[in-house]
């Protein structure tokens, strides 16, 4: 069975260009990204971890912790890390997970338990290593997204899901295209009488469809 919304993540103690941790002491009290990448030097995924290096103040506004994981070896992520760098103009602050034995792709239902590397692997023998994982304090999966390796990821719209995970932690819901600032809407499991008790006014769109302001 593949990890899926809700579930608790596993508790791996992994190798990284920072040392070894474990996720779940990793994690601590803050939310948490874990995003992946099939092979060390390769030219879309370079883009993308100088992406969220750039992003840094962003991830600690919103008490973030990313980690990255790639299917190659701590020497590899280190010496890695200076492309990325340069790329990114800016330091790469954050771990990388060495995932050469495929533990946590496994884990995270991006491989199947019967995947290996073969001698001369190129990024397609682990292509489907190519997801974001949004992580709760609770240690358990909020969101996923998968991409192919011909398209860089949005990291825009990974911020965008976070600010609407961490919303939607305070008891409502977003609308599609949301952004910080913009109304939210009142679950259909909460009454009228209790909405406008928590919530205050609110406009009725639909019997279903109840928006109001996000709560600070």
């Amino acid at each position: 069975m593949g990890l899926r919304i809700n579930d608790t993540i596993p508790d791996l103690t992994v190798e990284t260009d920072h040392g070894t941790i474990s996720l779940h002491d990793w994690i601590g009290d803050s939310w948490a990204i874990l995003f992946s990448h099939p092979k060390d030097f390769t030219p879309v995924c370079t883009t993308e971890f100088g992406a969220v290096a750039q992003l840094a103040d962003e991830w600690e506004k919103r008490g973030t912790k990313v980690i990255g994981v790639s299917v190659d070896g701590v020497e590899d992520h280190k010496k890695w890390k200076g492309d990325i760098e340069k790329v990114a103009g800016t330091k790469a602050g954050f771990p990388i997970i060495a995932d050469a034995g495929l533990e946590v792709s496994k884990a995270f239902d991006m491989l199947p338990a019967e995947a290996y590397l073969p001698d001369g692997r190129t990024p397609a023998d682990s292509a489907t290593v190519r997801s974001v994982f949004i992580i709760g304090p609770d240690k358990q999966l909020k969101l996923s997204m998968t991409y192919p390796m011909t398209v860089g990821r949005n990291f825009a719209e990974v911020v965008r899901a976070l600010d609407g995970l961490q919303m939607s932690a305070k008891g409502v819901a977003t609308p599609a295209n949301w952004v910080p600032g913009e109304d939210v809407i009142i679950p259909p499991t909460v009454s009228n009488e209790d909405a406008k008790a928590k919530f205050g006014e609110f406009e009725t769109v639909l019997p279903y469809l109840r928006k109001t302001k996000a709560p600070s």
